[in-house]
């Protein structure tokens, strides 16, 4: 069918050929942008209540396009051969794509079925936004996409091990400063999980100020907590900033290799950002 494959190479970016997004795609990506943003101002009461019936329009508008474009796009996917057929439509429908875009759709039939604001989901609107994008080819958001994901997996053992690190110290604070403040300040230090609270905004370097320890033992344990928390944020970040570093070059070498500037020794590089 040719509606059915106009359809497909629209709505499916890696069939796709051209640069970004499809014209459809493109429109699509703003219905679900504005949708988005008609949330987060819908989540403001005084907005809301002066507009009720403004977003609760707006929020079937979106109802129905989103409905109208998972459909079609159902449809649309039997010109992939493995997506054939009723199970061919069922295989693609249990795929984490497709049940991300049924259940940013169900959200929106929720809220106007509750009659509650149309902010739920707005999470996974997101997400369906950032999929899309992700799969577009020779798009500068979709590369940098590609060079953050590429990035956090080629450091993925040092990022768990700082994260084994970190958490092992998170343990270690809780615990020391539930035996230095357990008995001054029960409610606040009486158990390690209480204590945790205070591990964690430490750790962190938030500190919020609301729980921190009264005694000289605890007031030393945590100075050492503090002073350690500097090289628990600072690992993952040098970790990322390398990987990012890595990634940004390899790209480059890429680049120059295309345009037959550059040298010969780019094979993995260009490889691993396809």
């Amino acid at each position: 069918m040719r509606l059915r494959a106009w359809f497909f190479r629209q709505l499916y970016p890696p069939a796709w050929t051209g640069a970004g997004l499809s014209p459809l795609n493109s429109v699509i990506l703003t219905i679900v942008l504005l949708s988005i943003v008609a949330a987060i101002v819908q989540s403001e009461p005084v907005v809301r209540s002066a507009l009720p019936g403004v977003f609760t329009i707006l929020t079937l508008v979106f109802a129905v396009l989103f409905t109208i474009e998972y459909i079609i796009r159902l449809w649309a996917m039997a010109e992939d051969q493995r997506f054939r057929g009723f199970a061919g439509r069922i295989r693609y429908a249990v795929t984490l794509a497709s049940l991300l875009d049924l259940a940013a759709m169900a959200g929106l039939w929720i809220d106007l079925l509750l009659g509650i604001p149309g902010v739920h989901g707005v999470l996974l609107r997101l997400a369906r936004a950032l999929r899309v994008i992700s799969l577009t080819r020779h798009s500068a958001i979709a590369t940098a996409y590609r060079l953050l994901w590429n990035a956090v997996q080629d450091r993925a053992m040092e990022l768990l091990l700082s994260l084994m690190l970190a958490i092992a110290v998170l343990i270690v604070s809780a615990t020391a400063l539930f035996f230095a403040e357990g008995d001054a300040q029960p409610e606040t230090f009486g158990s390690i999980p209480r204590a945790m609270w205070w591990a964690v905004a430490t750790l962190t370097t938030v500190g919020y100020g609301d729980v921190y320890p009264i005694t000289a033992v605890g007031k030393v344990f945590a100075s050492i907590c503090a002073l350690t928390s500097i090289a628990i944020v600072a690992m993952p970040t040098g970790i990322m900033a390398a990987a990012f570093s890595d990634a940004f070059q390899g790209m480059r070498r890429s680049r120059r290799a295309e345009t037959g500037r550059g040298g010969t020794d780019v094979a993995a590089p260009a490889k691993r950002l396809e």
